[in-house]
């Protein structure tokens, strides 16, 4: 079985000329992405990327100080022209824009109503919940002694926490999983029902990430809204459905169908993809496991290493709107500008020994969930919350955790994904 780590082969050098954060296959390995980020902060921090026809190219932004220029200034990097490699025509962005791919006043409008629901009181007030949810998890779990984490911990878990705040019945929770993979894990063929590449997938090029089962998810949503409209439920459908945005103009069906489609592959995905990295890197580092386990108070800071660490979101994509300098480069307007979050989190300028898994990380200046932009994600709480109290349950249960066979990953340059986590436990 395979457990190397990224720290062990990230510094074998790798040829500018090798790099291609374009090949998909290069992410599958678990090391590539990490050496061809290493290459690209050093030698070329704002680089060229050429892509295959139909796409142009774009700007593979590396550092973290140009990451967060970028996402900052959306007037100059705008969201609005959409925020992943795929390029889209006006009709595509008129059908298939979701918050993610709007700025300004319209964005902040539709962020406004959820919000709320996402912030400290609320989130504060889930904990019984969470904390007794992450017991059930584990309790079954556990007791198989050898099982994968990724179906029965980390994509069992999050999901749960999505059922509760849709209000939707936890037997569709696999149903929801199912989605989310189909959806995210467009570009690998054990998850996909149509590769994003493929000459089939211009049938579904108006549908989120080209996937047929964005259909199945609209349609699940549309009986939820329609249950829910003119109720006084307080769950996240009923908020949306019910709630006027603050720019005044109502949320359309188009609109609602995006927005929860978002929630779906969102509200699961990341969060699960954060676990299982947590917990691969706790076993490839057993004496950084030993600490938590001597001193559980060291969790909430290990929380944020653990976010640092799996960066489960590689980049997010903006669009230059006008031409500018950036690195010593210069982009021109309508160029893609792609902001690769996963090597941002290991830049040498900002993190001491940033190969290093170290659990008792001060001053860790991520970018995981953004950096001061208007997109910062509306779900960080509650996903630091989930993996802090995951942990907090996990660690005291098990004497002992070791990998029990390979470690698949997502073949994206998008998802930083584990498939499988086969592990078997000894508890304590």
């Amino acid at each position: 079985m395979t457990t190397e780590t990224p720290t062990a082969a990230v510094h074998e050098p790798l040829p500018l000329a090798d790099v291609n954060l374009a090949d998909l296959d290069n992410f599958t390995d678990g090391i590539t992405p990490w050496r061809m980020f290493h290459t690209l902060r050093h030698e070329d921090p704002v680089h060229w990327q050429p892509e295959e026809a139909p796409n142009s190219g774009f700007w593979a932004v590396t550092r973290h100080a140009d990451i967060a220029r970028v996402d900052r200034d959306a007037e100059t990097f705008t969201s609005m022209k959409f925020v992943n490699l795929e390029e889209v025509d006006e009709d595509q962005i008129k059908t298939r824009a979701s918050i993610l791919e709007l700025d300004g006043i319209r964005h902040r409008a539709l962020r406004s109503l959820l919000q709320r629901q996402f912030g400290a009181t609320v989130i504060n007030s889930y904990t019984d919940f969470l904390r007794g949810l992450t017991a059930t998890t584990l309790d079954a779990a556990l007791a198989k002694g050898t099982f994968d984490f990724v179906k029965e911990v980390s994509a069992d878990f999050p999901i749960n926490v999505l059922a509760r705040l849709l209000d939707v019945p936890p037997e569709d929770n696999q149903q929801l999983i199912d989605w989310g993979n189909r959806i995210i894990g467009n570009t690998d063929p054990d998850y996909a029902d149509v590769l994003l590449d493929s000459a089939e997938s211009e049938q579904y090029r108006h549908l989120p990430f080209r996937s047929p089962a964005s259909l199945e998810v609209f349609e699940y949503g549309r009986e939820l809204a329609r249950q829910r409209r003119g109720g006084d439920g307080t769950d996240l459908v009923s908020r949306l459905v019910n709630t006027t945005p603050r720019d005044g103009v109502p949320l359309s069906a188009q609109d609602f169908d995006n927005y929860f489609l978002l929630l779906v592959v969102a509200g699961n995905e990341t969060t699960r993809h954060t676990i299982t990295h947590s917990m691969l890197a706790l076993l490839q580092h057993p004496e950084q496991l030993a600490r938590l386990q001597e001193d559980p108070s060291l969790i909430p800071v290990a929380v944020e290493e653990f976010l640092r660490w799996a960066s489960p979101v590689y980049h997010f994509r903006r669009t230059a709107t006008r031409d500018v300098e950036l690195g010593g480069k210069h982009i021109k307007e309508g160029e893609k500008v792609v902001m690769w979050y996963a090597s941002g989190n290991r830049d040498e300028e900002v993190f001491g020994n940033p190969y290093d898994f170290d659990v008792t990380r001060a001053d860790n200046d991520h970018v995981t969930f953004g950096k001061g932009s208007p997109h910062l994600c509306l779900g960080n709480l509650l996903a630091r919350t989930e993996i802090r109290i995951m942990f907090e349950e996990l660690i005291p249960r098990i004497a002992d955790i070791r990998l029990s066979g390979e470690v698949p990953r997502v073949r994206s340059n998008f998802v930083n994904g584990i498939k499988k986590l086969p592990v078997e436990v000894t508890l304590a």
